[in-house]
């Protein structure tokens, strides 16, 4: 069945807020391979010009995904998650994530659209602290591929 284009600007509630913890770079930037100093010693990141240590640019998946989940268990989007491949993941970001920050998540859905049978979902989750202050934006393509 193909996606409802009224869906598209259809914007969630924020998630619950997330806090950034020193640990959790850590061991995010070693499960990527990432060995900067600036993921794990304070000392480095401050020499590099940040206030604490600081994740890896795509450490904001931790967040996006489950925020974004939402988008998927709405009835209204109806969408087989059983014939799902991720198709396109990108961040922008506005600054860099660092331990302690205070995030939330808000996903909206930017795109619906069908090709050769198959219905593209595109959604973004803005990140922010909970103050308001922008720190990315994680864009991804869900491809719900047709049953032929």
């Amino acid at each position: 069945m193909a996606l409802d284009p009224t869906l598209v600007g259809r914007s969630y509630p924020p998630s619950a807020v997330y806090e950034v913890g020193r640990e959790k770079i850590a061991e995010f930037a070693a499960a990527i391979g990432e060995s900067s100093p600036v993921h794990r010693d304070a000392d480095a990141a401050r020499a590099a010009g940040h206030p604490d240590v600081i994740a890896p640019p795509t450490f904001a998946i931790v967040l996006t995904l489950s925020a974004a989940g939402v988008v998927v268990e709405d009835p209204d989007v109806d969408l087989d998650y059983g014939r799902v491949v991720h198709g396109e993941q990108r961040f922008t970001h506005h600054r860099a994530i660092r331990a302690g920050d205070r995030l939330i998540a808000t996903p909206t859905i930017e795109a619906v659209r069908s090709v050769a049978g198959n219905d593209l979902l595109t959604t973004r989750v803005d990140v922010a602290t909970e103050d308001g202050e922008p720190v990315c934006s994680a864009t991804s393509m869900l491809v719900a591929r047709g049953a032929g």
